[in-house]
């Protein structure tokens, strides 16, 4: 059961291209947007699909599988952890940030 702590999956489509970037450390960091959609029918008999956003990190190995592979619109499965942290904005106001850092991604749908 130790598994099923913290443990996050999702499948949705990818709302933007990756943001990879190449840290000082030598490390590969990519962030992503992944979209998630809920359909469920209303009081009145109407279908309603309600869209979620995710903030996702991927790090290394998985950082680079994501710039390779993944583009916009891909649909995407992942496996990760919730993780939180905040900071300062310019005008030191404090801001949160919930994300979901991924150690798994499976590449759903077609080919290109």
């Amino acid at each position: 059961m130790n598994n099923l702590r913290n443990s996050v999956r999702l499948i949705g489509n990818l709302g933007a291209v990756p943001e990879v970037k190449n840290l000082e450390s030598g490390k590969k960091m990519a962030k992503l947007n992944l979209a998630t959609n809920e359909t469920y029918t209303n009081l009145k008999g109407e279908k309603v699909t309600e869209t979620c956003w995710h903030n996702l990190i991927a790090w290394g190995k998985t950082a680079e599988i994501v710039e390779k592979y993944l583009d916009k619109g891909n649909e995407i499965a992942i496996e990760g952890k919730l993780t939180s942290r905040s900071y300062n904005n310019k005008e030191g106001e404090k801001k949160y940030i919930t994300e979901i850092v991924v150690n798994e991604v499976l590449m759903l749908g077609k080919k290109n």
